[in-house]
């Protein structure tokens, strides 16, 4: 291979890691900034396990707060910031645990001055995305999923209501169906930090509203004071 190739391909390969989005647009104050924190596991199906899936309660909310520190000390000002949370995970596991969770859960996003919404179903995650503000003011410059999830799926409520299933769930096949188009800000950033997003979603998601979205090849690994990280596979979009 000649040198000169070997340079054009080099400067190809430099290009495309410094194209690639690393994190939301400059703040502008017409962007909204979405975290959604799904549903934890109850430990009556899990205790068996080796592991146990969500051992800690705290696992998407901790996680969510994290990012919401993160994009606060960059700038964004909290009230363009929302906090959605499937809350019949933690109703659930908070009777479990004999714990108020929800009231923990509020007092944390009134900590951090965001906007909360607690909601129910996959349903209201599409509609807010496509109406929860005026869209055609207000695009979304970041959105960020924290849960369990699979290749295809984003599960809300994982071995919550039923042992190792999801009766909760955004497939990919709902955003060519139901997901507007025009709603993301250009150059919006995308991730979910659950398990194998990338192997499916991240491709179809891209496709559908032409924005990436980060996702891992394998499984993440939630820590206590960070946020989650690859256990055996690879961000992509």
């Amino acid at each position: 291979m000649k040198p000169t190739l070997l340079f054009l391909l080099a400067l190809l390969f430099v290009s495309t890691i410094l194209a690639a989005p690393t994190g939301p647009p400059p703040v502008q104050p017409d962007f909204e900034y979405v975290i959604i924190s799904a549903g934890v596991t109850l430990m009556i199906w899990e205790k068996w396990k080796d592991p146990p899936h969500d051992r800690w309660w705290q696992n998407f909310i901790q996680a969510g707060q994290i990012r919401i520190r993160e994009l606060k000390a960059q700038g964004v000002p909290a009230h363009q910031i929302t906090w959605m949370i499937f809350s019949p995970s933690y109703e659930t596991r908070g009777r479990e645990d004999k714990q108020n969770y929800l009231g923990e859960i509020t007092a944390r996003a009134h900590s951090e001055g965001v906007k909360l919404i607690y909601f129910r179903d996959a349903q209201a995650i599409i509609n807010h995305l496509n109406a929860g503000k005026p869209r055609d003011r207000v695009k979304i410059a970041d959105l960020e999923y924290f849960g369990h999830s699979n290749k295809a799926c984003l599960m809300l409520d994982y071995s919550n209501t039923i042992d190792s299933a999801s009766k909760a769930w955004l497939h990919e096949d709902t955003f060519p169906q139901q997901l507007n188009p025009g709603i993301f800000a250009k150059g919006a950033f995308v991730k979910s930090w659950g398990c194998f997003t990338g192997e499916s979603m991240s491709q179809k998601f891209r496709r559908v509203t032409r924005v990436p979205m980060w996702g891992v090849t394998g499984r993440t690994q939630y820590l206590t004071h960070e946020l989650p990280v690859p256990s055996n596979g690879k961000w992509k979009y």
